[in-house]
């Protein structure tokens, strides 16, 4: 690991720009413009996920999110610090016209690098409508979303086919936000679909000066950018998927910011590294075991409800988070409007209700394979699980599966995978309004996200009539009830919502900024004056 940082220096990115295919030569940078940010302070920082695509239409993961608030423009983004927020960005004024209308006003001179020009209204309608025409697997992110009527050069307005609550905390601060331009991406792609890992142009702080799969993400400062000026003039983001090893990265001195599992933080509050600051936040996330109800061996209720009920959930943090861990009640975390007091099936389970479920369905020697990533956190709970389903007389099976192989487990895109596919523990990202952590969990999200191949017409009624209530108390209810449809189906048990543990080294950073949930803003990092 210290290799892989310790190389990419100006020789190498001086190098990396002559072969780059998406980075500074495809963004219209010349080199000369750009190496000399290696000589400067230099960000490095590890990341649990290595990037699919750079292409916020079709993103897949947060870490991506985290490189495109730095090289990509968005009408507004996050607030870092305790409470959620946001502020303007792209926009000098944004306001809500009536329930479906959202007029925009872009600053003037933001400009696309690669000789693009400047930052329009043209672009933001085109960000958001290929999203829908090319059929990402980001369209929840929208909602309702229709259009973008053009005004002029700067104005826009934002339509929706019906009230849409979620815009202001999760479409237009987060991912799909993000503003691509249009004559870039239609010159790189024809058809303005996904450009995937070559982006064409830039309209961010910071610019893709090199990437190596598996191995580091390099951005270096965009010299066409005029507006306020962020703390680093390189950022080096080197994916290390599992938190131990991050650990040992950050110990080494090779990263300078980094997760760190949850049953670390006691250790790095007994004794932490020199010039150590250690960040514990509510995680928004949540871990669960999901189940193919349309494999042959889960169709049956009876038998996913024994599995359910056979799952001590305390149990299995207290083996993987030492107990840091809170039990989930649901997809919603605490302090999230729409969070359950508690799940209908209780946090212990109950094995012989378990055993009784088996009997109801007739099921004897029943074995089951269990995909999971290969990361040390969700191998022990899987292995957990393992055990305690054994309990009832079912054997399991764990396939522990690299980032890659995992993520397609139940996409259809990728052939007839799916169909193999029985328990699944599985993590998704949270967002601070509710929407994003029911979404995909509809029917038409079968097959892309919705891995369990949950169907009901009353969660998907009460996941669109939900984004149109502003009144919290009554649209919390709703998502109350979805959340008990998902465990009324048995292909959910619930697990936690995590804690992010995060540790920076206050030598080289003087405040690592981030989210109430503490997830990293990169362009809010303030370095140590030298």
């Amino acid at each position: 690991m210290k290799n892989i940082v310790g190389a990419v220096n100006r020789r190498a990115l001086l190098k990396a720009g002559v072969v780059l295919g998406g980075g500074v030569v495809a963004g219209g940078m010349t080199l000369s413009e750009v190496v000399w940010a290696a000589e400067g302070k230099v960000l490095k920082v590890s990341s649990d996920h290595d990037v699919t695509t750079f292409d916020p239409g079709f993103y897949t993961q947060a870490t991506e999110v985290d490189i495109m608030n730095c090289i990509y423009s968005k009408l507004t983004h996050y607030k870092p610090g305790s409470e959620w927020g946001w502020e303007l960005e792209a926009a000098e004024k944004i306001d809500q016209v009536d329930p479906t209308h959202i007029r925009f006003r872009l600053k003037k001179g933001i400009m696309f690098t690669g000789g693009y020009g400047e930052l329009t209204s043209k672009d933001v309608k085109f960000s958001l409508e290929r999203v829908i025409k090319h059929k990402s697997g980001a369209i929840p992110d929208l909602g309702p979303f229709d259009h973008v009527e053009l005004e002029d050069d700067h104005t826009g307005v934002i339509v929706f086919k019906t009230p849409y609550v979620p815009v202001w905390m999760i479409t237009l601060p987060f991912a799909v936000g993000h503003i691509v331009s249009e004559q870039a991406v239609m010159t790189a792609t024809e058809d303005g679909n996904n450009f995937g890992m070559k982006p064409p142009a830039f309209s961010g702080p910071y610019v893709l000066a090199d990437f190596k799969a598996n191995q580091y993400t390099l951005l270096a400062r965009n010299p066409d950018w005029a507006g306020r000026r962020p703390g680093f003039d390189e950022i080096r983001i080197v994916p290390i998927q599992d938190a131990k090893t991050a650990e040992r990265a950050y110990q080494a001195g090779d990263v300078d910011f980094s997760h760190i599992s949850p049953d670390s933080i006691e250790g790095f509050k007994s004794s932490p590294p020199a010039s150590t600051k250690l960040d514990v936040r509510t995680a928004l996330g949540y871990l669960w075991l999901g189940m193919n109800t349309e494999n042959p061996k889960l169709k049956d209720i009876n038998v996913r409800k024994a599995i359910q009920w056979a799952i001590n959930v305390p149990q299995i943090l207290e083996a993987a988070y030492a107990g840091k861990a809170e039990v989930a009640t649901g997809t919603i975390a605490p302090g999230i409007l729409g969070h359950r007091a508690k799940a209908l099936v209780p946090p212990e389970g109950d094995l012989q209700k378990a055993k009784e479920f088996l009997e109801q369905a007739g099921v004897t020697d029943l074995a089951l394979t269990l995909a999971c990533r290969n990361t040390s956190e969700h191998s022990t709970v899987a292995q957990t699980i393992q055990a305690q389903l054994s309990q009832i007389g079912i054997s399991v099976e764990v396939n522990a599966l690299d980032a890659g192989s995992f993520w397609t487990i139940g996409m259809e895109s990728e052939g007839e995978r799916w169909k193999d596919a029985e328990l699944i523990l599985n993590e998704f990202i949270g967002l601070p309004d509710p929407h994003y952590e029911v979404s995909w969990f509809t029917q038409a999200q079968v097959g892309v996200w919705n891995w369990e191949r949950f169907r009901s017409q009353r969660f998907d009624e009460l996941v669109d009539k939900a984004v149109t209530i502003s009144v919290p108390e009554e649209r919390a209810k709703l998502y109350y009830e979805m959340q008990d449809l998902m465990e009324e189906s048995g292909a959910y048990r619930f697990l936690t919502n995590g804690a992010t543990a995060t540790v920076y080294r206050t030598s080289q950073i003087a405040e690592a900024a981030a989210r109430p949930d503490g997830n990293p803003l990169f362009l809010d990092f303030k370095p140590t004056s030298t």
